[in-house]
């Protein structure tokens, strides 16, 4: 009985670990491949400062900027202006001490039934297209779909996602970049540093979620984060 025993156990450990590889085989192939993103064609382009059609670029391009910042944005007509007047202040307030520094801001129209994409696009025409992009999707896809969709059109080293009820102060961006740069050596050159308001709630009443879903290090197919990449 005990030889019985022992053999199948033996033949367990086999099979688990038989499993565990094949398991861990599949997540190597999918994860080496970028998923599909099934883009409507008039998601395919945004509208430039003078109102005319242009192709969005693609995350398997050469980076073009040191930020882009990804908004995802479902009915925000009226919150949208004050996050948008922060973090635009704040990046060219930061662009004036270091001329070097590059952005663009990636605002994600959700399929929203009011004047999202309106609002979001005078910041287009103040900043030019070059600063500030509007995607508006046809129909709704949900946070993490529009997440997506502005990081697959985006041109940064590194990914901010940051939502666009401004609960959280913009300048916060940059304890996001200290924990991605406290990462280095990024493996794969790929990192990702989340942030969080946890610590707040404790002291007062917290009324929103996180404001900034983290930095990503590209390439990286996961909302929620600051990414930067190759």
């Amino acid at each position: 009985m005990a030889p019985l025993l022992l053999q199948l156990a033996v033949l367990g450990a086999a099979l688990a670990a038989a499993a565990l590889i094949l398991i861990s085989f599949v997540a190597f192939i999918t994860a080496t491949e970028i998923p599909h993103l099934h883009r409507h064609e008039e998601e395919k382009f945004f509208l430039n400062a003078r109102g005319q059609r242009e192709a969005l670029p693609s995350i398997q391009d050469s980076p073009t900027k040191q930020l882009s910042v990804v908004v995802p944005s479902y009915n925000e007509e009226k919150r949208l202006p004050v996050m948008m007047d922060e973090a635009l202040g704040y990046l060219e307030d930061r662009q004036k001490q270091d001329p070097t520094f590059t952005y663009e801001v990636i605002v994600v129209d959700d399929g929203s039934k009011d004047q999202t994409s309106k609002v979001a696009f005078k910041y287009c025409q103040k900043y030019g297209s070059d600063k500030v992009r509007v995607i508006t999707l046809v129909k709704n896809r949900g946070k993490g779909g529009a997440i997506r969709m502005g990081v697959f059109s985006s041109r940064g080293k590194k990914i901010l996602m940051a939502d666009a009820d401004g609960a959280t102060k913009f300048p916060d961006i940059e304890k996001l970049e200290k924990g991605l740069n406290d990462l280095q050596p990024w493996p794969d050159q790929m990192a990702i540093a989340c942030g969080s308001r946890a610590h707040l709630e404790k002291e007062s009443i917290a009324q929103h979620k996180c404001s900034f879903g983290g930095l990503i290090s590209q390439p990286v197919f996961i909302g929620n984060i600051l990414n930067g990449r190759h």
